[in-house]
């Protein structure tokens, strides 16, 4: 179950808000130009009062300034077609799932694709952490099958991860999501993560380094395997979640992805990919603030 938010913010609390020192916390109080109150000396601050003061002064320590129109964060293929077919005329830049959330965190896009691994599920508690008081919303975009991407044949034989013992396995950048699941999931069997394979940026590049023949295998998606014609071998499902800017939730650009969604041509297209499950699709995981 999760906790209920506290009705009052500590000094700390408030600076993590406002990703500001505490110093700075007293000096606003004193100069009267934040909500406070003092019990027993010690300053306490309104939840509710505070995130309405954020939200309404634009000279507010914190407050969000306008987002560049842009989605960034993990790269996903059936994402970045929906983008692009909806309309929305938002631009992308995908350089992994914790890259998408520092830029996110400093207003670089009004939204964040991410697939991070927890010990209970996918995305949540990463952002809960870093975003409990931020208005921001997760929600789910799609369930997609992972996997170890093989040439055409599967020439090695390749049936499961230790099975990438000594090969040429292509490696993600250190944030994104792909590379720390593969780094969990070969530290559980108590392998080592194989090394000397090419570097791949996105999804597509990770396909094309196994179908150009300077990999032996990748870990990645169905849908990509199956847009080069390449052998997959299933290993999980994960999550990938969007992290949302609630003000530009309601906006047009963002709602033209979300009426998207509701259409014909875009189930077709997630079933044509393969690997994909979207019955869940925008289901809230969190709500910040």
């Amino acid at each position: 179950m999760t906790a209920e938010p506290p009705t009052y913010l500590t000094t700390k609390e408030m600076a993590d808000l406002l990703r500001v020192k505490e110093r700075k916390i007293y000096d606003l109080a004193a100069a009267g130009e934040i909500p406070h109150s003092r019990a027993t000396g010690k300053l306490l601050f309104p939840r509710e009062v505070v995130l309405a003061w954020i939200e309404n002064a634009s000279d507010a320590p914190g407050h969000d300034v306008a987002r560049p129109q842009v989605v960034l964060g993990s790269h996903d293929p059936l994402l970045e077609w929906a983008l692009r077919e909806s309309g929305s005329g938002l631009a992308t830049f995908f350089d992994g799932s914790l890259d998408g959330l520092d830029r996110f965190d400093r207003s670089e896009g009004i939204a964040a694709g991410l697939h991070v691994v927890e010990d209970e599920g996918w995305n949540r508690e990463l952002i809960a952490r870093r975003f409990r008081f931020r208005p921001v919303v997760l929600v789910e975009w799609a369930w997609r099958s992972r996997g170890i991407i093989v040439p055409p044949g599967n020439p090695a034989a390749i049936s499961a991860l230790p099975d990438l013992a000594g090969k040429r396995v292509v490696r993600r950048q250190a944030q994104a999501g792909g590379q720390l699941l593969l780094e969990r999931l070969f530290g559980e069997a108590g392998l080592a993560v194989p090394e000397g394979g090419p570097v791949a940026r996105d999804e597509r590049e990770a396909a094309l380094a196994v179908l150009d023949g300077s990999a032996d295998a990748a870990f990645g998606l169905a849908a990509s395997a199956r847009q080069f014609k390449l052998d997959f071998v299933p290993v999980c499902e994960e999550r990938f979640d969007l992290l949302v800017a609630r003000r530009e939730w309601f906006e047009a650009p963002f709602q033209a992805l979300v009426a998207f969604t509701r259409s014909p041509a875009f189930s077709s297209m997630a079933g044509s990919l393969g690997g994909y499950r979207v019955d869940g699709i925008l289901t809230p995981h969190f709500n910040g603030g």
